[in-house]
């Protein structure tokens, strides 16, 4: 499959977006929200001093960034500033990770459980953030939540447990809680990080371990695989026609490189993105 390198010299990019026709990511270790266009033409948007720091995006635009160092979700408004959306402190210590953003306007966003990396292991969460800023506790009990996902009808919540193998789906009631979770697809051997859904109703998954992404149906079929050649830490999908796969990850190795090692690279797709994010 014909790879196009977007973007090198990457800190530690994560949490790859799609939005209003470029691709936003992370790069935690440079502390900054980046949205690059097809071409390679890159901007910073923001700087939050924090690691990790996920982001979405609310339904008018505006971005969302997960501030774990300060336990608290931040918003950027129309001039640029940005300004306290809710506090996540009164629910877990240790390290918030991913977001994602319904159509509503809700954010779910999850906590690793237990300081990482070194910390002993301790079950995850998830809460849901209102548009208001109303924090809830709404789930618990995952191995290691890292990559979030919404379908495109809006009623399903995926979460990728990477301690556990798997991709876990929990439906979305009416009121924004959980209901029963249940396993969307195991992933032996493999141990999921970001995610994206697509049109066709597969999940993206990106693998640091094993390098490369891997597309899913619900059960576990694997449809797809791509060899990425360093960690691939999350994927996400564009929209409309010539969809496109971008895959952000970087060496990740023990000593780490003394020089960044991170890369966006962009892969014809079979089907465009769908749902949240």
């Amino acid at each position: 499959m014909s790879a196009r390198v977007l973007m090198d010299g990457i800190a530690f990019g994560e949490s790859p977006r799609w939005h209003d026709g470029r691709l936003w990511f992370s790069d935690w270790g440079a502390h900054q929200v980046i949205a690059v266009d097809d071409d390679g033409r890159h901007e910073v948007v923001a700087t939050v001093e924090s690691f990790p720091m996920c982001i979405d995006f609310l339904p008018d635009g505006r971005l969302l960034v997960v501030d774990s160092a300060r336990r608290r979700l931040l918003r950027r408004e129309p001039d640029g500033s940005l300004v306290a959306h809710a506090d996540l402190g009164g629910f877990s210590e240790h390290p918030w990770n991913d977001i994602v953003v319904t159509a509503g306007g809700d954010a779910y966003v999850n906590g690793i459980g237990f300081d990482f990396p070194g910390g002993e292991f301790a079950p995850g969460l998830v809460v849901r953030v209102t548009p208001d800023g109303r924090v809830d506790h709404v789930a618990g009990g995952l191995a290691f939540p890292n990559g979030m996902a919404v379908t495109a009808d809006g009623a399903t919540l995926i979460v990728a447990e990477s301690y556990a193998n798997r991709l876990t789906a929990f439906p979305i009631e009416d009121d924004g809680t959980l209901g029963d979770r249940r396993v969307w697809a195991d992933t032996p051997g493999d141990h999921p990080d970001g995610i994206c859904v697509d049109a066709e109703g597969a999940v993206w998954y990106a693998d640091v371990g094993r390098q490369h992404c891997v597309r899913v149906r619900e059960g576990g079929e694997v449809l797809a695989a791509i060899d990425f050649g360093r960690g691939a830490f999350a994927c996400a999908l564009s929209r409309g026609a010539d969809p496109q796969l971008y895959v952000v990850g970087q060496d990740f190795t023990d000593p780490p490189s003394p020089e960044p090692t991170g890369r966006l690279v962009a892969y014809p797709a079979p089907a465009p993105g769908a749902g949240r994010p």
